[in-house]
């Protein structure tokens, strides 16, 4: 019985993905993240109870990826391409909401489909990985589950922090293409990033690891959906200096 949760799991994970872009093509942003949301959670325990049950399997390997494809990969990539076109859609700064589904193609513009340049580089990052014998305790560049979050914590920001200053960063046209180049290229980097996987759960052998999730939860509890991007930078950053430690 234990051999099939972690299966069990990564179909749910492909489950909110499905749910996620069904709700984002109909411009519900906010169910569409939160399903996004729900689905890396089970992304990162199907790994865990493969470990712990020790049933990890060509198969789960596959399976986990094919869904991490649509949760982590098209996505992230869906709510570029909404967020691109909403950038060129112009919008009252009265709205009650700055996410109501006032979507449109913006003509003949082109520019929307670069979004789904994080699509690409996800896939391209998720086929690597499944090729990649050293990956076990750490990664090579940012997980899409990571990246995933990072996207996904823009229409979140939007909708429920009503910052002014934030929105008119977020839904710059310029703002969002380096977002797009920067997350195409930190998900294929060559720079090793600590993995949340507890060999043990003493503090001396996993410290940064629990530094890390510390700092996160405080985060969040003051910044809110805001502390999202913080904890993605956060988390390069803390991989870099532990790099460096070890050596």
């Amino acid at each position: 019985m234990k051999k099939y949760i972690p299966n069990a799991l990564t179909l749910a994970n492909l489950f909110c993905g499905c749910v996620a872009v069904l709700f984002i093509a109909d411009n519900h942003f906010v169910y569409g993240v939160f399903f996004a949301f729900l689905g890396v959670f089970f992304d990162f325990f199907d790994g865990f109870f493969a470990r712990k049950f020790n049933v990890q399997s060509d198969l789960g390997l596959q399976l986990d990826s094919l869904a991490d494809m649509i949760t982590s990969g098209f996505v992230p990539g869906l709510i570029m391409f909404k967020l691109l076109s909403l950038s060129q859609i112009s919008w009252e700064a009265d709205t009650n909401s700055f996410l109501e589904p006032f979507y449109n193609i913006s003509g003949s513009s082109f520019l929307p489909f670069l979004g789904l340049a994080i699509t690409l580089a996800s896939a391209y990052r998720l086929a690597n990985f499944n090729i990649d014998t050293e990956q076990q305790s750490f990664f090579k560049g940012l997980p899409t589950p990571a990246n995933t979050l990072l996207i996904a914590s823009l229409p979140l920001i939007v909708e429920y922090q009503k910052n002014d200053v934030i929105n008119a960063i977020i839904f710059n046209t310029w703002f969002l293409l380096a977002l797009t180049l920067l997350s195409c290229y930190i998900l294929n980097a060559p720079v090793k990033l600590f993995a949340l996987k507890f060999k043990t759960y003493n503090f001396k052998d996993n410290s940064v690891r629990y530094i890390f999730l510390i700092l996160s939860v405080v985060l969040l509890v003051v910044l809110q959906f805001s502390a999202i991007p913080l904890i993605i930078i956060f988390y390069i950053l803390i991989s870099f200096l532990n790099n460096l430690t070890t050596k």
